[in-house]
């Protein structure tokens, strides 16, 4: 059965289905739904969104619907503008309260109806479970308010550039809101009213506390070069991979920084014969996991590239799915628990964690690590100031 939310917070429960809103009685069958929301806790339901692959309602939306699906939308706007102007914030007020009944109805019909046409027109994502559960840890990340202060913060403020930095992120900011379709390659990128943690400069990342006892970090040595090999067939190697490489490829003709210039400016430019070694083999990689048009990743990303860049996206759909297949399992093992993720940047997941939890850290760490992929773990009171921390 088809059905809409009306809200998308957990605590604003009510939904839309066959012509009637709902709000206590909540009926039962309920399968199809646009997006999913904190009201929505049914595992069985699935999403049209995920199946129009992010789209935007107006961008699914079957012709013959178009012209009232705007004017709804222009009439949702309008709402929204007043309730900014009078300073409503919609995290602490439930929608349905502040909108006429009338109009929640005719909006949820329409969805119902782009909903019903998706499913009708478009074929399951072969990555579904893994955007289905990464949809619901990104709404959780969402609904946690962060801990900024400036405690321990002062060098921020001696320039006027770095106080007007730190005054902005400290009003504007409370939240961080991914786009889970930001990207061709499924890396994330952040909404526009988000807390920007992805284009962050380091050094504002003081700012940042967490609720629990500290935060801790974890990601992956040399990702991308993990993923290569991992992609290659080969076994990981122990210990810092660069300086593997100094030692296996570069024969020690240098130090691990410039070893490490030399691999990714070998490895993203498809001209360069400077590596010539058979655990790095560009050629055996794209035969494997590229057709001539698409590249097919592990993950069951199917991503229309151009040879050149083929290689490039592969490694980085591939290491984005790998952290968050690992944030989704990391996520569901400390349910129930105090600790919880708090953020992800990239190739790292950051844990605001609780002392009381201990006794899991080395699991976690573990769930990270699958596969032979060695991670780097550290631990803080703030995100910037993040020291080793040994499991």
């Amino acid at each position: 059965m088809y059905f809409q939310t009306l809200d998308d917070k957990t605590k604003c429960v009510g939904v839309y289905t066959d012509g009637k809103l709902h709000y206590d009685d909540i009926p039962t069958g309920l399968t199809r739904t646009w997006r999913y929301t904190g009201a929505d806790s049914d595992e069985a339901v699935e999403y049209g969104w995920l199946y129009a692959n992010g789209a935007k309602l107006e961008n699914a939306c079957p012709p013959d619907l178009l012209e009232a699906l705007q004017k709804v939308q222009k009439r949702f706007r309008a709402y929204l503008k007043s309730f900014k102007i009078g300073r409503i914030n919609l995290r602490e007020h439930c929608l349905f309260e502040l909108v006429p009944e009338n109009f929640l109805k005719e909006f949820c019909e329409i969805k119902n109806k782009i909903t019903e046409h998706v499913f009708e027109t478009r074929e399951r994502p072969e990555n579904y479970d893994l955007l289905s559960d990464l949809q619901k840890l990104l709404y959780k990340i969402k609904y946690q308010d962060l801990n900024l202060n400036t405690e321990g913060c002062r060098e921020l403020y001696y320039t006027s550039k770095g106080r007007i930095k730190a005054t902005e992120l400290l009003k504007n900011y409370r939240y961080i809101d991914y786009n889970l379709f930001g990207t061709v390659t499924g890396r994330l990128t952040t909404l526009p009213d988000s807390f920007p943690i992805l284009t962050l400069n380091k050094d504002f990342r003081k700012l940042m506390k967490p609720h629990n006892d500290l935060f801790v970090s974890l990601d992956y040595n040399g990702a991308e070069v993990r993923t290569f090999l991992d992609l290659s067939g080969h076994e990981q190697p122990e210990g810092d991979i660069h300086d593997w490489n100094v030692k296996n490829i570069f024969d020690g003709q240098y130090d691990r920084d410039m070893a490490k210039t030399i691999f990714f400016a070998w490895l993203y430019n498809p001209e360069s014969k400077v590596i010539n070694y058979s655990h790095y083999d560009r050629k055996k990689v794209l035969d494997k996991w590229y057709d001539g048009g698409y590249i097919y990743t592990p993950y069951n990303r199917k991503i229309l590239v151009e040879r050149r860049k083929a290689l490039n996206y592969l490694i980085q759909s591939t290491t984005a799915d790998r952290v968050f297949a690992a944030a989704v399992e990391i996520d569901k093992r400390l349910e129930g628990r105090k600790s919880f993720i708090s953020h992800i940047v990239h190739d790292e997941i950051v844990i605001d964690f609780s002392d009381e939890d201990r006794e899991s850290v080395l699991e976690i760490k573990q769930i990270f690590e699958k596969g032979g992929f060695k991670a780097n773990a550290k631990a803080g009171k703030n995100y910037f100031d993040l020291e080793a921390l040994n499991i």
